[in-house]
């Protein structure tokens, strides 16, 4: 492909979308982008085979951009996504994406969190809803959501939706749309319900595929094959040879996840545990943790990580190989992304190597095995994490912004901005990262300072997750 077809100057964007996308630092389209943006951009409806990190949220957020009014106060354009994690991602690059346009409001409506709040903003007025299925269709059936002005209907990540059982919803929330809208849907894979899903949503679509395999030279893969009672172990020993700075170590089931969260933090390391048993509050904490880089090691079922896209993240270590080699894929494409080098250990036992030979004949080349004994511990102090998180109680709905909290750190502290991190900030609580070796003496100092005028209570999230 020539390069010029690869510019977004060469699509039909307004002057002021390409120069915000050039300030992005988006000047190149990815795969993803370059095929599904052209008849995307035509009005055409569109089934599009991409995965998390390939850029396929830039691809339906200009293409609904493009389509919107930004002088009519109505909802124009709806987002599905399978967790509240993507729907808070997407939410975040549409806005990004949307700077060149004036006062574009992009609201987030998602379960496990209360309603009421989300009704109140959208009694405010909207231009974009990102949000989950079942949300969105009790909003709709409340008469809280209005699409009468909708035209244009994402579905992204569709196989998880359909995978966590939300085709009914997608399907009652599609009848609920104008029937001349247009519809984008994007799927990693495309099992048979994805089809008959688009048999129903969509006119004529146009089909695009990328290339799903992650580039070898990208993703460094070992195995190593174990007793099956030695996997505990040998996570411990993969850590201490390779220290990663960040790793998502993935298990088939709850139970291994909590054994092995548990045995790292007996170990010293600063390990969180994912899984589907979490409260929403627990869940949001470990997600910021692991993001912000306060957590070295996060342990993980595929139904709790879906959604998740952790920038620079060193390594993927499967504790457990997945029956389904296409979840591999997905698995270890979450390292080695932007064009970093990642990171994948996978460990094996025998019973595991029917699954491993699916994977093999997937990827279309054999594993690359390594024995145990070549691994040599390191000092584990290494391993602690840079930074530890505060939590302040108190978030959107005393009005604190991240800058708020900067300033109360920078300017009435004097703390530099490189001591500090990511600031989160949710509906009732934020986050904020920091030095680790300064963590204690900065949440003291803020309780006995304020934020944006008024006392805050602060404390440490300690390295269990409490």
């Amino acid at each position: 492909m020539p390069a010029e077809s690869t510019a977004f100057s060469s699509l039909p964007l307004s002057p002021a979308t390409v120069a915000n996308l050039q300030r992005l630092g988006y000047t190149e389209m990815t795969a993803i982008q370059a095929a599904a943006l052209p008849p995307a951009l035509l009005g055409k409806d569109l089934i599009a085979q991409a995965k998390t990190g390939s850029g396929k949220t830039a691809a339906f957020a200009l293409t609904l951009l493009a389509n919107l009014n930004a002088r009519r106060f109505a909802v124009q354009s709806l987002v599905l996504c399978p967790t509240r994690e993507l729907a808070d991602q997407v939410t975040a690059e549409v806005r990004r994406l949307a700077r060149a346009e004036d006062n574009i409001k992009v609201v987030t409506v998602t379960g496990g969190v209360p309603s009421r709040g989300q009704i109140a903003t959208l009694e405010h007025g909207a231009h974009i809803v990102v949000g989950t299925p079942g949300r969105v269709l009790d909003l709709l059936d409340r008469g809280n959501l209005q699409l009468d002005a909708l035209n244009t209907l994402v579905l992204d990540e569709a196989d998880r939706m359909l995978d966590m059982g939300f085709a009914d919803d997608v399907v009652k929330v599609g009848m609920q749309c104008p029937s001349t809208r247009q519809t984008l849907l994007f799927s990693a894979t495309f099992p048979d319900g994805i089809m008959k899903l688009a048999a129903r949503f969509m006119r004529d679509p146009v089909t695009v595929k990328v290339e799903s395999q992650h580039a070898s030279a990208v993703i460094e893969q070992r195995w190593y094959e174990i007793e099956d009672n030695d996997r505990v172990d040998a996570v411990g020993r993969l850590l201490d040879h390779f220290r990663p700075a960040s790793t998502l170590a993935f298990c088939n089931t709850k139970l291994r996840v909590r054994e092995v969260a548990a045995w790292l933090q007996r170990q010293g390391i600063v390990a969180l545990a994912l899984h589907g048993d979490l409260e929403q509050r627990d869940r949001d904490q470990v997600l910021v943790r692991f993001a912000n880089r306060s957590c070295s090691v996060l342990v993980a079922t595929d139904v709790a990580a879906r959604g998740l896209d952790i920038e620079g993240l060193d390594c993927v270590l499967n504790v457990d190989v997945t029956p389904d080699p296409e979840v591999h894929i997905h698995r270890i494409g979450r390292t080695g992304r932007a064009g970093e080098s990642g990171l994948a250990l996978n460990l094996a036992s025998m019973d595991e190597m029917g699954a491993v030979g699916r994977i093999e004949q997937l990827q279309g080349k054999e594993s690359e095995w390594h024995p145990l004994k070549e691994l040599t511990p390191a000092n584990r102090d290494h391993l602690l994490p840079p930074m530890a998180t505060l939590h302040l109680q108190g978030g959107r709905k005393e009005k604190i912004r991240p800058g708020d909290v900067l300033g109360a750190l920078t300017k009435d502290l004097g703390y530099t901005r490189e001591q500090v991190g990511k600031i989160d900030v949710n509906e009732f609580s934020t986050y904020v990262a920091v030095e680790r070796g300064i963590a204690q003496q900065v949440a003291a100092r803020l309780n006995a300072g304020k934020v944006k005028g008024r006392n805050v209570k602060v404390r440490v999230l300690d390295d269990s997750g409490d």
